[in-house]
């Protein structure tokens, strides 16, 4: 969380401002940590480096193809049509789900993702009602309205399918944690990722959306670093 980190060292500089040298060290921090991250330099080179791991898929899978589209937010609050409540990360996930079930033949879809532990209708039962609006027969999705992140994700697909083969759809961000997920489960998934958000137009440019992107990256590589410390520890 870039933000909430330089308020801290903000904060620490206050502290510590009878001690010169040191308040000037967490002020120092602070400002390079924000502006490397608002950058577009820095937003750039955290996001590109996962990214550029799973190209665009455009692989053709026989007839009885599986989609897996895994599940992201959406917010009940504006509107009672589910497209529109669909987050703009999921939305991307859904389009891009129905773009691979176009280029094969007769795909079963499963969407996954739970309500947040809020009342009202899962994650899972929004993207498919954003599908059947957008064409998809409700007898050829499988939802898991109860999985909560991409481990529960993962089991529930097994438990569905086993080691067969499917479409993995999810954001370019988020495939390599995904696939380094769903391959130590066992399960075999063809990466098909979207909602690519890298750029390198203008290096020097500075934005809040350079800053949102490098905060997804940051959660993804703790996210991977978490996952090799879990099988480190069940190894040893």
């Amino acid at each position: 969380m870039p933000i909430p980190f330089t308020l801290l060292m903000l904060v620490l500089a206050l502290i510590f401002w009878h001690r010169s040298r040191l308040a000037k060290c967490f002020v120092v921090v602070a400002t390079t940590w924000l502006l490397l991250l608002s950058s577009q330099f820095g937003s750039y080179y955290l996001v590109n480096q996962l990214e550029q791991q799973y190209p665009v898929n455009n692989s053709v899978m026989p007839e009885g193809c599986v989609i897996a589209v895994l599940g992201n937010s959406h917010n009940t609050t504006h509107s009672d049509v589910a497209l529109q409540q669909l987050s703009a990360t999921a939305l991307s996930r859904l389009i891009e789900g129905l773009r691979q079930a176009s280029i094969s033949q007769h795909c079963q879809f499963i969407f996954s993702g739970w309500n947040g532990g809020v009342v009202g209708p899962s994650h899972a039962e929004i993207q498919a009602q954003a599908a059947i609006a957008l064409g998809v027969k409700k007898s050829n999705m499988t939802l898991f309205p109860l999985a909560r992140d991409t481990i529960e994700e993962a089991q529930y697909i097994k438990q569905q399918i086993g080691s067969s083969p499917f479409k993995l759809v999810t954001s370019a961000t988020h495939m390599p944690r995904a696939m380094a997920t769903f391959e130590a489960m066992g399960l075999s998934p063809l990466a098909a990722p979207t909602d690519f958000i890298s750029s390198d137009d203008s290096w020097w440019h500075i934005s809040i959306a350079n800053l949102s992107a490098s905060q997804r990256a940051i959660h993804e590589y703790l996210g991977l670093l978490w996952l090799r410390i879990k099988h480190s520890l069940s190894n040893s």
